[in-house]
């Protein structure tokens, strides 16, 4: 594999990230389920993507890769997604049919959450136009090191199946599925500390 420049993203990065992420996502099956229009994904993803971990820009634990090829939201133990944000986005921009399933979703994720100390990748993605290069891997490889020199866990939930391959290759292992009605459906996934 080619080396991949990946470093922390300053605080001052922050729309380079969100960019890449906004690129990574557009076509994320669970995303557009929830924000399934044009302008619902504009209008929202930066909100969401900021309440689902957006704090990890300012606790130094965002990474990016060269030239903004992809990037990563790490949440630090002890640090949590700010529910109230994300819920707001859902609740102005999701089709209001889909927000029974969507209930149903939180509560079955909440369910594989740990509760012991944990980093959380709220958010990793490659811009489309360079997908396949390693930028992902990159990115792993390096934020993983972290959680191992720490002796912490890592946990994410993959809202696009074909991404379970890549967390695989890297230590995780899926602890279920949720897909509840008509949602495409989320794996949530753990990797222990080596």
């Amino acid at each position: 594999m080619l080396h991949r420049e990946v470093r922390v993203a300053d605080a001052s990065e922050g729309e380079a990230v969100l960019n890449t992420l906004m690129l990574a996502f557009a076509t994320d099956p669970c995303l557009r389920y929830v924000l399934d229009t044009p302008e619902a994904l504009f209008q929202g993803f930066r909100r969401f993507a900021t309440g689902m971990g957006g704090a990890a820009l300012e606790l130094g634990s965002a990474w990016i890769a060269e030239d903004g090829a992809a990037a990563a939201l790490w949440l630090p133990p002890g640090v949590e997604s700010d529910r109230d944000a994300m819920l707001a986005v859902i609740g102005e921009l999701a089709r209001e049919a889909k927000l029974p399933v969507l209930g149903e979703v939180g509560e079955a994720m909440a369910a594989y959450h740990p509760h012991e100390p944990h980093w959380y990748l709220a958010m990793i993605g490659v811009d489309p136009a360079r997908q396949g290069r390693g930028y992902g891997s990159a990115i792993l490889e390096a934020s993983l090191r972290r959680c191992d020199e720490d002796g912490v866990m890592a946990y994410l939930e993959s809202s696009n199946p074909k991404n379970v391959p890549l967390y695989e290759r890297h230590g995780f292992e899926v602890l279920g599925h949720v897909a509840p009605g008509d949602f495409p459906g989320v794996y949530p996934m753990v990797r222990r500390p080596r």
